[in-house]
């Protein structure tokens, strides 16, 4: 079964390259890697000219900065894959995980697989507060979209290709994580859950989500499960 990879990248020049090679060695043997850099401000999009090239990869360049959602949606019509998976640019996921969540998909178990944070994998400590807000909004998505996930802010969404790029999707930012998961809720998708590793980066280092984007995914809770 073949894996698209979308890799949505914004000022990522440390890590960006490593992510890339990380992919390439996931364990799955036939790849479709689309990275979409969001107009990049630092060295990133030199770093993409300097990785080696292969008919497994295509690189995307945005001329104004949208945010991850639109870097998602740039890439839904170029995958060529079974199945699609996004990859965040920094270090925080493994894309070691891709062969297990691939399973319940291949097998026909399965529409879309989340890869879990808090199932009982080893993880970095992240911020109590990181924490406590996953926390609060997935039990929000779960009480309207009527699931049962432990981590619905998860970075490690793996769909169908043909129900993947059937989504209209909207959100720009990180409202993408809310948007889908209510969208395969309401189209009744299978949803696996497996355990998955987590390497949590602090602010220093990069990481992007904070808090207002917190509030804006209870709006899109409230949105696309009640609303749309």
């Amino acid at each position: 079964m073949k894996l698209s990879v979308i890799i949505p990248v914004y000022n990522e020049e440390a890590t960006i390259a490593e992510v890339i090679a990380r992919v390439r060695r996931c364990g799955v043997p036939d790849l479709d890697i689309i990275v979409v850099n969001d107009c990049s401000t630092d060295s990133t999009r030199a770093c993409l000219e300097a990785v080696p090239p292969g008919p497994d990869l295509r690189i995307v360049h945005h001329s104004v900065n949208q945010g991850k959602g639109a870097a998602i949606r740039t890439a839904q019509s170029m995958v060529t894959g079974d199945a699609v998976i996004i990859q965040d640019a920094d270090l925080e996921y493994s894309p070691s995980e891709f062969p297990a969540m691939l399973k319940p998909i291949e097998k026909d178990l399965a529409d879309a697989v989340f890869g879990s944070r808090y199932s009982g994998r080893e993880i970095l400590v992240d911020t109590f507060w990181h924490y406590f807000g996953n926390k609060v909004l997935t039990t929000l998505s779960n009480i309207f979209s009527n699931l049962h996930l432990t981590d619905m802010e998860t970075c490690y969404k793996m769909i169908r290709a043909d129900i993947f790029k059937k989504m209209t999707l909207e959100c720009n930012r990180f409202g993408f994580e809310p948007e889908v998961t209510a969208k395969l809720a309401k189209a009744r998708c299978r949803i696996y859950e497996v355990p998955i590793s987590y390497q949590a980066r602090p602010y220093e280092e990069g990481k992007k989500i904070g808090w207002k984007d917190g509030v804006a995914a209870i709006w899109f809770i409230f949105k696309y499960n009640v609303l749309e």
